[in-house]
Formats: structure tokens, sequence, C-alpha cells
């Protein structure tokens, strides 16, 4: 992130992206700030030189900003209330494939806490760096993702998808059908494959229209970004359903027979 703030902020105003999720920022610290075009940036960091997130969004929607949780510098989640509707957005970043395995439990541990502790009812999406392919096709996993992953699964990727179960979940990037340049999330030189996710409940995965890597848009030099488009439906009231105060008619109070009538139901009432 380092010099390249108003860069990404540029990037997500051309792209039309009101919500990012921001890996290996190399930014020591726990702020946030605007980079610049209406977009601000939420960010926790221990390390100059390693891992860092952070969670870009419109300036706009900082009022609707409820909690901002920095797990670690792998983990951090933040909470907005749009529409009444609770949406909990989660950047992570997992360890590489050469990094010790006391490193790797972890970051699971602690993206399994965030998830377990948001209630049922509220939205939940991913954006993650998880360094791991969860591979093209999706025989015995139909329930967590779809047919259109990249390369073959690898040790890594087993974990996300072993994820996506444990929490009810699904792998948003797999389930649209895409030319690979446009599923290919991490490109240098003749190397090309998928390691950058969105996830979101199963149970909302109707609200997500689209998703794809943005080919030619990238700040990293090699990471690509990955953007779905996401309509929450918020649950409106039905107004027939609402009981309505019922109106006292004092005025046929005027007519003897009425009037009589009344007083023979009070005075009824009174004895009781």
């Amino acid at each position: 992130m380092t010099g390249k703030g108003r860069e990404l902020a540029d990037m997500m105003e051309r792209s039309k992206v009101d919500i990012l999720c921001v890996q290996e920022t190399r930014w020591k610290g726990s702020k946030a700030h605007s980079i610049g075009a209406g977009f601000k940036l939420f960010y926790y960091g221990v390390d100059s030189k390693r891992n860092g997130v952070g969670v870009v969004l419109k300036e706009e929607f900082g009022r609707n900003v409820l909690e901002v949780k920095r797990v670690s510098d792998r983990v951090m989640t933040l909470k907005l209330e749009i529409e009444g509707v609770m949406l909990n957005v989660v950047s992570g970043y997992a360890p590489q494939v050469g990094c010790e395995l006391d490193e790797k439990e972890r970051f699971w541990s602690e993206l399994d806490e965030v998830i377990e502790s948001i209630p049922t009812g509220e939205r939940v999406v991913i954006g993650a760096d998880f360094n791991g392919h969860v591979s093209e096709g999706n025989t015995g996993d139909e329930e967590v993702m779809g047919k259109f992953g990249v390369k073959e699964r690898n040790l890594e990727g087993q974990m996300v998808v072993d994820l996506a179960k444990r929490m009810d979940m699904a792998v948003v990037n797999t389930y649209f059908q895409k030319r690979e340049e446009h599923r290919v999330t991490y490109k240098s030189g003749s190397r090309s494959t998928q390691v950058d996710y969105i996830l979101c409940r199963r149970g909302n995965l109707k609200e997500i229209s689209d998703c794809k890597v943005v080919v030619g848009e990238s700040v990293a030099r090699q990471h690509r970004m990955v953007v779905c488009r996401m309509t929450l439906m918020v649950c409106k009231k039905n107004r027939s359903k609402i009981e309505i105060e019922k109106k006292t008619k004092w005025w046929k109070l005027k007519k003897e027979e009425c009037c009589e009538d009344f007083r023979q139901k009070l005075r009824l009432w009174v004895v009781r």
C-alpha cells in the first residue's frame, strides 16, 4: 500500500467498487484514514515488511460502520448497517505454502472464531488471498462451490473448501462461467492461477448476480482484483399486518339509545 493509496482509490472509482478487501498491505499500525477520491481505508499491520490486511470503503458509508475488529495482521472484520441489514466484511490473508504449520493453523483458527461470532441472521462476505487452488470442477463439493475454478486442488485449496463446509458458506468465484482470463487472480510470467476468493453464506448466494476478475485493473503487479455484484435483499414490513389502534366513536353517544347502552355497560364494569 505504500504510495499506492490514491492509485487504489482511482481503480475502485473506475470499476464502481464500493467495498474492497486488501491484503499484504505492509503498513504497520491500526488506523483508518482517507486515501482520496472519496474512499477510506481501515487497516492493521504489525510489520512494515510482511502481511497486513485492510478494508477500503466509500466514505459515504463511514457513518454505517458499527464495529471494526482487527484480529491479527492476517484477519480483520468490519461491520456495517445498510438499510437495516447487517453486513460483515472480512479481509483475510492466508500463509503461503512454505510457511510454518503453526502459522497456518493460527490463521484458520482466527478465521473460524470470527465467522462463528457473527449472528446467523447477518450477512458475511469474505474477501481473501487464500494462497490455494480449489480446482476446476466440484464433484463431491457441489453444496459449497461451482465448477469454474482453476488448476488442480492443493492442500491450501482444500482448507478453503473445508472452511466453506464448516461455516455453511459458498466459494462465489466458482459459480460464474467466465473465460479463464477472467478467473485467474494471480499472474506472473507464464504462471497463472486462482488464489483470491470471495465467500458468502450459502443462503445469500442468490443476492450475488456476478463475480469475475477485472483484467487490466491492478495496483499490485501480479495480483488482480476480483469483483462481485451483490444486492442486499431488505425485508420490508407488510403494512396490512400492522395492527391499527381502533378509534373511539364518541359522537355516537349523542343518540339516546346508544348512550343508555353505554351507561349499562359502564355500570357492569364498575360493579365487577
